[in-house]
C-alpha cells in the first residue's frame, strides 16, 4: 500500500481552515484590517520579527537599536484592541497546531522510546 502523506497534509490544511480556531483568526484578522493605523503597525511589526528572526536564525547579533525598536513597537501593539484580539487568537490556534503535530510526530517519539 502506497502512503502519499503530501494528500493528507493537504487534506489537513483544508480541515484546518474549518475549525471554529481559524474562523475566529480570520474574522480577527479582518477585524484588524479595518482599523489603518492598527493594521500598519501589526505589518511593521511583522517585518521587523521577520528580520530579528532571520539574523537568529544566521547566527548574527541583534544590535541595542533591533531590539529596541522591536520592543517599542511591542508596546505601541498593546494600545490596539484589534492587535490584542488577533494575536490571542493566534495563541489558541497555535495551540491546535501543537496538539496537532504531536499527534504527528508520536511514531517518532514512540520509535526514540524503544
Amino acid at each position: 500500500m502506497v502512503v502519499n502523506i503530501y494528500d493528507t497534509a493537504n487534506q489537513m490544511g483544508q480541515d484546518l481552515s474549518k475549525t471554529e480556531e481559524y474562523k475566529a483568526l480570520k474574522l480577527a484578522y479582518a477585524k484588524m484590517q479595518e482599523d489603518e493605523k492598527a493594521y500598519k503597525l501589526f505589518k511593521e511589526f511583522q517585518t521587523i520579527q521577520m528580520s530579528l528572526q532571520q539574523k537568529q536564525m544566521n547566527g548574527e547579533e541583534m544590535t541595542d537599536e533591533e531590539l529596541e525598536n522591536a520592543h517599542q513597537l511591542s508596546e505601541k501593539i498593546g494600545e490596539f484592541e484589534a492587535i490584542k484580539d488577533l494575536m490571542a487568537k493566534e495563541q489558541v490556534l497555535s495551540e491546535v497546531m501543537n496538539e496537532v503535530n504531536s499527534i504527528i510526530t508520536k511514531p517518532i517519539q514512540d520509535l526514540y522510546r524503544n
